[in-house]
């Protein structure tokens, strides 16, 4: 199927990264043009070079300030006429009890997860209702939908942004402009795509042994852990005219791990 996405420009935060990297490398597949805009200079470089030539390009940008956002949405308005989809894939967290999280974590959390959902999203509306176009694609998580043992501030960020996206798609839907999230299962990074910003630090990637993943997977119906590739056909899918009659949609790809 042609979702129609080649010369589409596209903004992908968090794109240096593990499942951010595959849905950068998706659109870039598709004949779009992919702004990676991450915090991690290199990781992203490392991206561009796997795509072909011209199709990425890396910007330096902080979710979490909203003038590093601004301006990375200033570039692709500017130098490559417009931003067409926006995809919020930034993203961090480490899994531990509540009451054994520090306060910074949590801080962190908050500031990358919803903070940088809002930044972007408001950072992108004003000159996609000046065009009358836009697709936000938001990765939420699971643990939005149902609580996450471990992760009761990563699950609020997450739920926060599913309910963000309904109300702010009832508002922009006017203009041509949809928001929806794919919640993706268990994804563990790959230390071969993991740059120092990404959610998956080496401390957290070592602990998923093959024991781990081997009884983690016997949590979810499909008796598997999902891939990178798995979420991005979705991805796409959402951000193409090929779902213009879909917004404030939550789309779980986690092996049915929840069934809402």
């Amino acid at each position: 199927m042609d979702l129609g996405l080649s010369g589409k420009t596209v903004i992908v935060t968090g794109g240096a990264s593990n499942l951010g990297r595959a849905i950068t490398l998706g659109f870039a597949a598709e004949g779009a043009r992919v702004v990676i805009a991450d915090v991690d200079d290199s990781q992203a470089r490392k991206v561009e070079a796997d795509a072909p030539s011209g199709t990425i390009v890396a910007r330096h940008t902080d979710v979490t300030d909203w003038e590093s956002v601004q301006s990375t949405v200033r570039f692709a308005t500017g130098e490559m006429g417009g931003v067409d989809v926006l995809v919020n894939c930034a993203g961090w967290t480490i899994d531990r009890l509540f009451v054994d999280k520090p306060r910074t974590e949590w801080e962190r959390e908050i500031a990358i997860d919803m903070w940088g959902f809002i930044n972007c999203v408001r950072a992108v509306l004003d000159p996609m209702v000046e065009r009358r176009y836009g697709r936000i694609v938001s990765i939420g998580s699971d643990a939005g939908r149902m609580g996450e043992w471990r992760e009761a501030v990563y699950s609020g960020t997450k739920a926060g942004v599913i309910a963000m996206s309904k109300a702010i798609a009832r508002e922009v839907g006017k203009y041509n402009i949809t928001l929806n999230v794919v919640c993706p299962g268990l994804i563990v990074g790959d230390p071969e795509t993991s740059g120092a910003n990404s959610m998956w630090s080496s401390e957290q990637l070592d602990k998923f042994t093959p024991e781990v993943r081997e009884k983690a997977a016997k949590n979810y119906p499909l008796r598997r852990l999902g891939t990178a590739e798995d979420v991005v056909p979705a991805v796409l899918l959402l951000a193409s005219d090929r779902a213009s009659y879909v917004t404030g949609q939550t789309l779980s790809v986690s092996g049915g791990y929840t069934m809402i």
